[in-house]
């Protein structure tokens, strides 16, 4: 029985050099997580707006929610970016992620129409994000 071929060994070469070069993971990491990066820096810039998009999502306690936040987008990168405990900041964006797309995309309870698409659309990108901090945990764990 012949051993069956790597997925990597039906890569083209140009993208396994991609693939291979020491940035890309940096690059991906910083993709993955810039988003939450930015929002911590403008929440902390911007705190009494911070508590109040806690309020409007009728969060108990806004402003000890927007510390939590901030805290978890800050965190979170900067664990992620400095490849140390990877797995735990994948996890605690993944878990932040998910909490924020159940709490502000609710599709399920909205009547049919253009906000249910977009509360639809929106919980759904973010679920796949929840899945890129899932492979990225899993792929940092590999690594170790």
């Amino acid at each position: 029985m012949t051993a069956r071929p790597s997925t990597l060994s039906s890569t083209p070469r140009f993208v396994q050099a991609i693939l291979d070069w020491r940035g890309t993971g940096l690059i991906a990491r910083l993709a993955l997580s810039s988003a939450y990066l930015l929002g911590g820096i403008v929440k902390l810039s911007d705190f009494p707006g911070a508590v109040a998009e806690q309020a409007h999502f009728h969060m108990p306690y806004p402003a000890l929610v927007a510390v939590l936040t901030i805290g978890v987008e800050l965190i979170g990168p900067a664990l992620i970016l400095s490849g140390r405990m990877v797995w735990l900041g994948a996890g605690m964006l993944g878990v932040f992620t998910l909490l924020a797309a159940i709490t502000a995309n609710g599709f399920w309870a909205m009547a049919p129409g253009p906000e249910r698409f977009a509360a639809t659309n929106a919980f759904f990108e973010h679920l796949g994000l929840v899945g890129g901090f899932l492979a990225l945990a899993l792929l940092a764990g590999r690594a170790d």
